[in-house]
């Protein structure tokens, strides 16, 4: 099966539960979900879940991030963010996709990269 297909049916990996406090760096390969309170650094090339109950306070570096709950800190997503409601969200994000639901609080600053300079539509005046 492949990752693609793991993150279509939500398959995850890995979970910081409710409740659950981690300080450090996390790197993974596969699916993690977090609802607990986590502070350091994530990398992976692929998704993180975090929860409505998740507060997390770092610096992100995924393929995709999904997120609901508090975050401060920078996030790096090669290929997408999106924000569900209620989150609350404070930093910067760098990503070539940004979903923003509505009820999301957003104060950030916001970079988004080209993912194909050759086949983006020219901007005319």
């Amino acid at each position: 099966m492949s990752k693609d297909t793991n993150a279509q049916t939500g398959e995850i990996r890995a979970f910081l539960g409710d409740g659950s406090k981690f300080e450090g760096t996390l790197v993974f390969d596969d699916i993690v979900r977090m609802d607990g309170h986590f502070q350091g650094s994530i990398t992976s090339s692929d998704t993180l879940i975090a929860g409505q109950t998740a507060e997390i306070l770092a610096d992100i570096r995924v393929g995709t991030l999904i997120l609901s709950g508090k975050f401060k800190g920078t996030i790096e997503a090669r290929n997408k963010v999106e924000l569900r409601a209620p989150a609350i969200v404070e930093g910067t994000i760098q990503t070539p996709i940004l979903l923003v639901e509505e009820g999301v609080v957003l104060n950030s600053s916001i970079s988004m990269p080209a993912t194909n300079l050759a086949t983006s539509p020219a901007i005319s005046d």
